[in-house]
């Protein structure tokens, strides 16, 4: 929508000040210093008049060109762009200059220039939302991301930081080296992993982490363990995104981890007197966690980034989980649109939505089956990264789940037992290094741990009839979740149901 088509709907004279951009343009023609001064702080759309857009147009492209800029220069820049009777011809250029006696305060008036600009395109955005809200057929989710992204738009287009003096920059980063020194090398938010953190320093603003693996890994199970130690041991808002499970089936995983009773007792309703006590006392700490979960299915990208900018808003969220991300829809319906671009998009719409808000953004990932297929120990790579290489690129952090127990192996390279380990393997890593981290998989509890040291098999716990040998639980026939659980039996509880003990 133009700015005419909007002012005639509103039927008042749109925000303005002629007689300032005429000092402006003035004081750019006669002065040498006001155009190193305002220059960049300027956009020709910040000048209502069109005659006035043409002629900052052509004092932009002279100094593209590194010419002197007066009024014969300008003058003849028009004549040579065809612009010369757009912009009101030879005289009427000349009577800008006619008008300013000093160039003193030009900063001011470009603000003011910038300040009006932002009121039309204010009122044309707000006008455009309200013909479209009033059209039946307009996608409402869509509208308001597109409305939302608009305004960002204004805001980042015309309130962008300005250059800062190497000595500013240094004094920042010495600062942050200082506090840093007090936080055991941590700088980010800590996952509650004690190797994990050491190697990432912490997960930081802006980055996106993608973590991914093959079902039955423990994607889920390791992103809710995260979620937890991030919101009850460090204090840190987090929200959960799950478009493969109920809430009330998270709710239930985590008082599982939280109470270490098994998942498959609590689902029955097995549960004896003091494992009653237990799950009361111990799960005080998650109903006063700051841990935000929304079970949408089929959840847009749209949608997401809607529900991230609120909820920073409101409760100022540090981090967002993302499960997973396959199941995602793109920008558009996309039925006969290549589903790798789709991925694509979406992928860099999470790194931008990291660094719009400043937190991380963990988003899980499948792996595609040529890790099954593959020889050797079934380890995942990059290149198993299903659907899309854009992934891999917009990703910071890239790290693979994988338990070697799953695959049959019983011992590890170096002659470890494999039951109840899983390996955190860092595939990349743009800020630091890669490697692996071996830690503790309790399937019953659906939780990882951080391992002290080599277990042995004396050592664990004895497994439960209702798991496998391989720690994960058995169930029948029906569909599963990604590390086993089942999905129906809390199909249609309410979301914000709780145990009835």
């Amino acid at each position: 929508m133009t700015y005419d088509q909007a002012f005639v709907l509103n039927g008042k004279t749109p925000p303005q000040a002629l007689e300032i951009e005429e000092a402006v343009l003035g004081a750019l023609m006669l002065d040498q210093n006001a155009i190193v001064n305002v220059i960049e702080m300027l956009h020709p759309d910040f000048f209502y008049k069109p005659e006035h857009q043409y002629i900052f147009r052509a004092i932009h492209n002279l100094v593209e060109k590194a010419r002197p800029v007066d009024l014969l220069t300008v003058i003849e820049e028009l004549r040579f762009e065809g612009n010369l009777e757009n912009a009101g011809g030879s005289y009427f250029v000349a009577q800008i200059t006619n008008h300013v006696t000093s160039s003193a305060h030009i900063e001011h008036h470009a603000r003011i220039l910038s300040e009006k600009f932002i009121q039309r395109e204010l009122i044309r955005i707000s006008t455009e939302t309200i013909k479209s809200a009033y059209d039946e057929t307009t996608d409402v989710v869509q509208l308001l991301d597109k409305t939302e992204q608009k305004l960002m738009d204004i805001n980042d287009n015309n309130f962008r930081s300005d250059y800062q003096n190497i000595s500013d920059i240094v004094a920042k980063a010495l600062k942050e080296v200082e506090e840093a020194e007090g936080k055991e090398g941590i700088t980010g938010i800590p996952s509650g992993f004690t190797e994990l953190d050491n190697m990432t320093a912490g997960f930081h603003p802006g980055t996106l982490v993608i973590i991914a693996a093959r079902p039955a890994m423990g994607k889920t199970a390791f992103a809710l363990t995260m979620m937890r130690n991030m919101a009850i041991d460090y204090k840190k808002p987090v929200a959960f995104f799950s478009m493969e499970m109920p809430a009330t089936e998270i709710a239930m995983r985590l008082i599982s981890s939280q109470s270490e009773i098994e998942a498959q007792r609590l689902k029955k309703g097995d549960l004896d007197p003091w494992m009653k006590e237990q799950i009361l006392a111990k799960t005080q700490q998650l109903n006063v966690a700051p841990m935000y979960i929304d079970d949408s299915s089929q959840l847009s990208i749209f949608e997401l980034r809607a529900k991230c900018r609120r909820l920073k808003q409101r409760f100022d969220i540090q981090a967002v989980f993302i499960d997973y991300l396959q199941l995602m829809k793109g920008e558009t319906d996309n039925r006969n649109g290549n589903r790798e671009q789709e991925i694509s998009n979406i992928s860099r719409q999470l790194k931008s939505l990291s660094k719009e808000l400043g937190i991380p953004v963990f988003a899980l990932a499948q792996l595609s089956r040529a890790v099954e297929t593959r020889g050797g120990t079934k380890e995942p790579q990059l290149s198993d990264l299903r659907e899309s290489g854009a992934i891999e690129q917009d990703a910071d952090i890239v790290m693979f789940l994988y338990r070697p127990e799953y695959y049959g192996y019983n011992e590890d390279e170096e002659g470890n037992p494999t039951m109840g380990m899983a390996k955190v393997i860092i595939a990349k890593h743009r800020a630091g290094g890669t490697g692996r981290i071996n830690m503790r998989f309790q399937g019953q509890y659906a939780r990882f741990e951080n391992l002290a040291a080599p277990l042995s098999r004396d050592a664990l716990m004895p497994v439960n009839e209702s798991f496998d040998q391989n720690g994960e639980m058995y169930v029948d026939s029906k569909a599963t979740s990604d590390d086993g659980f089942e999905d129906s039996d809390f199909s249609n509880a309410a979301p914000d149901s709780e145990p009835d003990f």
